[in-house]
């Protein structure tokens, strides 16, 4: 019998967490991260990472696991995740592996391609290019010099946009003949793909919910230690959603009710991403919801069992 691998996908703020853990348990199986913010050691309340309670039930992996002034690619978290996968199985435990960035689900159901490393110079390059341009002339200029981008990649897709843009810029190839013969390292495994399918006003209520909680447990003294590193810019860290926002309140531009209904804004944002995302790469997972939890455990135990 093949080993399986379950994975568990939906957009911020859905439920998937504690979905994850209630499945763990059912099924004597141990949670790994796929959350790019997430991994960060510094921010466990933005990032709405498990918290000890949580963590308590069952083990989690990857978790808090980089610092923030460390680059980290979907390439460095497969190979993370492999181990813990091969990990898993060894003790005969059945790995969950739960998150909001459909990179790095791709990353295990079609595999990564081999594009070498794109050195600082070139990514702040690219960086400077789309702040000072905007995504629609980035994306113009962009189909100039890669016209394989053309209706593969949507110009409001900014990390992919950006990525495509560095890739052709430094290997003088495109990104979709670097991908072209990727395949998974997980074809011999029973993979169960499982993405939450909240209804749109629910989720909005959700996200407010949420937003007041990292509020309540003082996001805003993780913001001040974080600034304290002096971060530069180019790190993904600086782009959690939040940061931005609490910094600005921070400086008196902005009054702590417009902080707030700003970080919903742009997760709402976010989680429309994340929907659009999962119709165009996660198109024969299983879509499941239920505002019933009871039901909607039912419902995932019977696809992953």
């Amino acid at each position: 019998m093949s080993k399986k691998i379950i994975l568990l996908a939906g957009p911020t703020a859905s439920g998937k967490s504690k979905l994850a853990i209630q499945l763990a348990i059912k099924l004597n199986g141990e949670i790994i991260n796929a959350d790019s913010m997430q991994v960060y050691k510094e921010f466990s309340i933005l990032s709405s990472r498990p918290n000890n309670k949580e963590t308590k039930k069952t083990a989690h992996y990857l978790y808090g696991v980089i610092s923030v002034r460390k680059h980290f690619s979907a390439g460095d978290w497969l190979k993370l995740v492999k181990n813990k996968i091969n990990q898993c199985h060894k003790n005969k435990k059945t790995p969950i592996i739960v998150g909001g960035t459909g990179l790095y689900f791709n990353t295990i159901t079609k595999g990564i391609s081999k594009i070498p490393n794109i050195d600082i110079k070139t990514r702040n390059k690219v960086r400077s290019l789309f702040k000072n341009l905007g995504y629609k002339n980035f994306y113009e200029k962009l189909l100039d010099i890669d016209p394989k981008v053309k209706n593969r990649i949507l110009p409001t897709d900014s990390q992919r946009i950006q990525r495509a843009y560095e890739v052709i810029l430094k290997t003088k190839k495109s990104l979709f003949d670097w991908t072209m013969n990727t395949k998974s390292d997980f074809i011999n495994y029973e993979i169960k793909k499982i993405f939450i399918d909240i209804p749109r006003e629910e989720l909005l209520k959700k996200i407010s919910e949420r937003t007041e909680l990292m509020f309540k447990n003082k996001c805003m003294e993780e913001v001040k230690k974080f600034n304290s590193l002096k971060l530069n810019k180019s790190f993904s860290a600086n782009k959690l959603i939040g940061v931005q926002e609490i910094n600005d309140h921070l400086k008196g531009s902005i009054s702590l009710e417009e902080c707030k209904e700003l970080i919903n804004i742009k997760t709402r944002q976010y989680a429309k991403r994340q929907n659009t995302w999962s119709r165009g790469h996660m198109k024969n997972w299983n879509k499941l919801y239920s505002k019933d939890f009871s039901i909607l455990l039912k419902k995932t135990l019977k696809v992953v069992s």
